[in-house]
């Protein structure tokens, strides 16, 4: 019988313990990133909301509202949280049915037709993520996307992420000074030029971030002729439709003849109910095209928060709340207004939307700041007001390509949707600025 040898484990325990040094194998030689993220990493609102934070400055950069949605809306939502197990579980991943439903019947009767609830939205998170799931749906590799400048900066990067290329469309300026966001006019011979075999799609955004402007019905047709006769898509963002000022009247574009067929049209329950934070948005549009929008969702957010979506069965019976806030807006618009223009500004008065921009080239400002002396004017000048000032706002040739930023530099865009007491707060620094006499 064989025995196995006794181990003295007590003197082997003593021994010193011989550590393997794996620092050297943490990195990765590979590449980490994948390509498509190159030339896209950079975001405008992830810089100047840290700054603005960084410098507590008195914020009517972000487009946000300071105040909170109507008391409806919260009583909603309170409603639906408390409203059973149901509500803090699952619910059909490309819209709660309720949501769905008062939608199609609510959006039937604007763009004159019978709107399938089921088949024709995706419910999204935000309408940020409805932008992304169009995107990824409909661009394939090569394909070309117009896209008008100024624009929402996410259009350009999504296009590219989604293996597209962005042909950039200046809607330019009349000669003379800028009085309103009506100046910004879109060319037919501009759009025509910018025509080819790979041309896919056009992204129009109305009412306009950041000029405010309302596109007339006139300029909608020759869009939506040009679409019509070249067979393209337009992606429509029109998460600021209820507020209009001064009688400008939103179109929803896919109301036009022909057009419901290849539109898909970008929505906003925050922005329509001022509750920006709850995040809920949605795409709308024919079946055939948003079938392929729910493919991206199922695979990748899937489903939105319930509670979130359940509030807004109200959408639609509170039709006041879209007469009431641009009412109470178009005060602050014109406060503002005012303020800019008594320190010698020159605002640019916006039809529609959240945003005012203004002339700042008569501003008397020392920019000494070494770190942004590369970067353009607009930036600078945001930069120094947010620092020396406690003022955040945002540089309007961030909503436009690399090259076509030189001829938008001397304007910077404010938000007006802001509390009274926000505003006069940048009122007091704004009368501060030495300006040009």
């Amino acid at each position: 019988m064989l025995r196995r040898p006794v181990r003295n484990w007590a003197s082997i325990w003593k021994r010193p313990v011989r550590l393997i040094n794996c620092q050297k194998k943490t990195g990765m030689a590979r590449q980490l990133h994948a390509r498509r993220l190159e030339g896209v990493d950079k975001n405008i609102w992830v810089e100047f909301t840290q700054l603005t934070a960084d410098y507590k400055a008195v914020n009517v950069g972000q487009g946000f509202p300071d105040f909170s949605p109507p008391s409806f809306i919260q009583e909603a939502f309170c409603s639906a949280i408390t409203g059973g197990a149901s509500m803090h579980q699952y619910t059909r991943g490309f819209g709660h049915p309720a949501l769905v439903k008062i939608l199609a019947k609510f959006f039937g009767r604007i763009v004159g037709r019978d709107i399938d609830p089921m088949e024709d939205f995706q419910i999204t998170v935000g309408a940020y993520q409805a932008l992304f799931c169009t995107f990824q749906a409909l661009i394939d590799e090569g394909d070309e996307v117009i896209i008008v400048e100024p624009f929402f900066d996410c259009y350009q990067p999504m296009v590219k992420m989604a293996g597209g290329t962005p042909l950039l469309l200046v809607c330019q300026k009349s000669t003379g000074p800028a009085l309103s966001s009506a100046d910004w006019v879109l060319s037919p011979e501009e759009l025509a030029s910018n025509l080819n075999p790979r041309t896919k799609a056009i992204v129009i955004n109305t009412p306009n971030n950041p000029l405010g402007k309302v596109y007339q019905r006139d300029e909608l047709q020759m869009i939506a002729d040009f679409c019509i006769k070249h067979d393209i898509i337009c992606i429509s963002d029109e998460v600021y439709e209820w507020l209009t000022y001064d009688g400008a009247q939103h179109i929803k574009i896919a109301s036009l003849p022909g057009m419901w067929e290849r539109t898909v049209t970008i929505g906003s329950a925050g922005k329509s109910f001022s509750a920006t934070g709850w995040k809920v948005g949605w795409a709308m549009g024919p079946g055939n095209i948003i079938k392929h929008l729910k493919t991206i969702h199922q695979n990748s957010v899937y489903h939105c928060a319930t509670a979130a979506q359940r509030e807004y069965d109200t959408f639609g019976t509170e039709d006041s709340y879209f007469k009431q806030l641009p009412a109470q807006l178009h005060k602050k618009r014109l406060r503002l207004a005012e303020c800019l223009r008594s320190v010698g500004l020159e605002p640019v008065m916006p039809q529609g939307g959240y945003f005012m921009i203004t002339d700042i080239s008569s501003l008397q400002v020392d920019l000494n700041d070494p770190s942004t002396k590369d970067e353009p004017y607009d930036f600078r000048i945001v930069k120094w007001l947010i620092k020396e000032k406690g003022l955040a706002t945002i540089p309007v040739s961030g909503f436009y390509s690399p090259e076509h930023r030189g001829n938008v530099q001397n304007y910077i865009r404010f938000c007006f949707v802001k509390e009274d007491s926000t505003l006069k707060a940048a009122e007091d620094i704004i009368r501060q600025w030495s300006v040009k006499k």
